[in-house]
């Protein structure tokens, strides 16, 4: 039995949206893993930083390009909890990261909605597992904050 499959490494992104989810952030998680090692961790911190761009692929995307010390992340795979929008597809595009792996479809904001090629045309796209625990811990938190 292989011990770091993909429902591993994206059950690691869904602990990072919980974090979010703890803190009252929407709750997106991310992981890039690198050679069956997971690399950077990023989730989403838009109110905790002020900041609009604090997608946590965006900061899973710098801090493993810290850690390589590259700005490439060619042998790299992201796993993350929901669709990355534009924003996040370019910055992935620019780092030419090998494959995405995402949970949960974004209708509204996902980037195959605006630019289903934005992504670099040499990384992978897939879509699972966790879907539908990512989807219901996005409805849990909205139905809180509408409350």
């Amino acid at each position: 039995m292989e011990l770091f499959t993909h429902d591993y490494f994206m059950n690691e992104a869904f602990k990072q949206a919980k974090i979010a989810f703890e803190e009252g952030e929407i709750p997106v998680g991310a992981v890039i893993v690198c050679k069956n090692r997971v690399i950077a961790k990023g989730y989403n911190q838009t109110e905790k930083l002020n900041d609009v761009t604090a997608h946590a692929e965006m900061l899973a995307i710098t801090s493993a390009e810290n850690y390589l010390g590259s700005k490439y992340l060619n042998d790299c795979k992201l796993y993350v909890t929901l669709e990355p929008c534009v924003m996040c597809g370019g910055a992935l595009y620019w780092s030419q990261i090998g494959e995405v792996h995402f949970a949960a479809p974004d209708a509204k904001r996902g980037f195959k909605q605006c630019n289903p090629e934005i992504l670099h045309p040499k990384t992978k796209l897939f879509q699972g597992p966790m879907i539908s625990e990512s989807e219901q811990l996005l409805l849990e938190f909205f139905k809180k904050l509408r409350k």
